[in-house]
C-alpha cells in the first residue's frame, strides 16, 4: 500500500512600516535662489496636530550669543492651525514660486547660515524646548553648514530628510553628518524637490 502524504504550505505576508515617533520634524529644507526659500514640518504621528504648541525660532547669520535664540518664536501658528497625520506644513517666502504650495509666509527664511529650529512655543532666548533643528547655536558658518560632505550644504541646494529617519534630532549639526551614508539628509540641487 502507498501512502501519499499532502502537505499544504500557507504562506503569509507581512506588511512592514517604520514606526514614526510621537512627535514632529523638518522634513525638508531650500534655499533656492532669489526668494524661493521654505522649511516643510512632518507629521508623522498616528494624530492630527494643534501646530500652534509649536513654533519656529532662529538665530540670524549665526547666533549672537552662543547657545541663545537671536529671536524665538519666529514663526507662531493661530490657533487651530492643524497639521494631520502623515501630512506636511510648509513654510515658505511671501515672494516664493507659487508651485512651492506655502501654508504659511514668513520673510526672514535662511540664506543658508542661519540656525533654525522647532520649538515648542513660548521660547525665550534662554529658555526652550528645540524639538529639531537645523543647523548650530554657534556663531556663523560662513555662508552655510556642509551636509553629507557637501561644503555649504544649507547655502544653495534643497535638503530632504530620508525617508529611514523616523524622529526629530535636536542634536544640531549631528544630523548633517558628514557623508552621504552617515547623514539623515539626502543634498539635493537648488530649485529641486518642489
Amino acid at each position: 500500500m502507498k501512502y501519499f502524504y499532502l502537505f499544504i504550505f500557507t504562506f503569509f505576508t507581512i506588511n512592514f512600516s517604520y514606526g514614526q515617533v510621537t512627535e514632529l520634524y523638518i522634513s525638508k529644507f531650500a534655499e533656492g535662489s532669489s526668494n524661493n526659500k521654505f522649511l516643510e514640518i512632518y507629521n508623522g504621528t498616528d494624530q492630527d496636530i494643534d501646530l500652534s504648541q509649536y513654533s519656529i525660532s532662529t538665530c540670524s547669520n549665526g547666533c549672537d550669543v552662543t547657545g541663545e535664540f537671536d529671536y524665538p518664536d519666529s514663526v507662531v501658528f493661530e490657533a487651530g492651525t492643524i497639521i494631520s497625520s502623515g501630512d506636511v506644513y510648509v513654510i515658505a517666502h511671501g515672494s516664493a514660486d507659487p508651485s512651492i504650495n506655502a501654508d504659511q509666509t514668513f520673510t526672514y527664511l535662511s540664506n543658508g547660515d542661519d540656525f533654525m529650529a522647532l520649538t515648542l512655543s513660548g521660547a525665550t532666548s534662554t529658555s526652550y524646548t528645540i524639538i529639531d533643528a537645523l543647523g548650530d547655536m554657534g556663531p556663523d558658518p560662513g555662508s552655510g553648514w556642509s551636509v553629507a560632505g557637501v561644503d555649504n550644504g544649507t547655502q544653495n541646494h534643497t535638503l530632504t530628510r530620508k525617508s529611514t529617519v523616523c524622529e526629530p534630532n535636536a542634536g544640531l549639526l549631528s544630523s548633517f553628518g558628514t557623508s552621504a551614508v552617515d547623514s539623515e539628509w539626502v543634498v539635493g540641487d537648488i530649485n529641486s524637490g518642489w
